[in-house]
């Protein structure tokens, strides 16, 4: 919280080269199944929330933007490509997995389900099962030294050790 009591959230991309600050009540968190948030997510959907009566500010560079239409543009990072926003003219929102964390903000709507892939309800019926338990990819997995930022701000980018 901020020393007036509004809600502060933090996030960025993978790579940290890209991080926002936001100060008050974020918006409806939402899911859009439509085409153009699944390839500009390489996802299945792009869960989002608003934060257009809130103050964002970004503090280490700013995204890059692409104009998937006529009315939006789409911010990722140019380093590392972490889709960040979605910009409209009603107000900006952001990528829900980029806030550093995410658990707060859960999705409350669907929007695009006549473009949602026929499996995605389905999920929640796959059997789950933790990384390490992939035992065909154990070596793989011991020896993996993950460069993705930390879910904090940092006072540098990159760190001394990838300079």
């Amino acid at each position: 919280m901020s020393l007036d009591n509004k809600p502060v959230y933090a996030g960025g991309c993978q790579c940290g080269a890209v991080r926002f600050r936001v100060e008050g009540a974020l918006g409806e968190a939402s899911v859009c199944h439509c085409r153009m948030c699944q390839k500009a997510s390489g996802n299945f959907f792009l869960p989002l929330v608003s934060v257009r009566a809130a103050r964002l500010e970004w503090t280490r560079a700013e995204p890059n933007r692409f104009r998937s239409s006529n009315h939006v543009r789409r911010g990722f990072c140019e380093k590392c490509g972490t889709p960040l926003t979605y910009e409209a003219p009603d107000g900006v929102a952001l990528a829900i997995a980029a806030f550093d964390q995410p658990e707060e903000i859960a999705p409350v709507v669907q929007w695009g389900v006549e473009a949602k892939l026929p499996y995605v309800d389905a999920l929640r019926d796959l059997p789950g099962r933790t990384t390490l338990e992939d035992e065909a990819a154990g070596t793989f997995l011991h020896e993996i030294a993950s460069f993705q930022h930390p879910d904090h701000d940092t006072e540098t980018w990159p760190p001394e050790d990838e300079r």
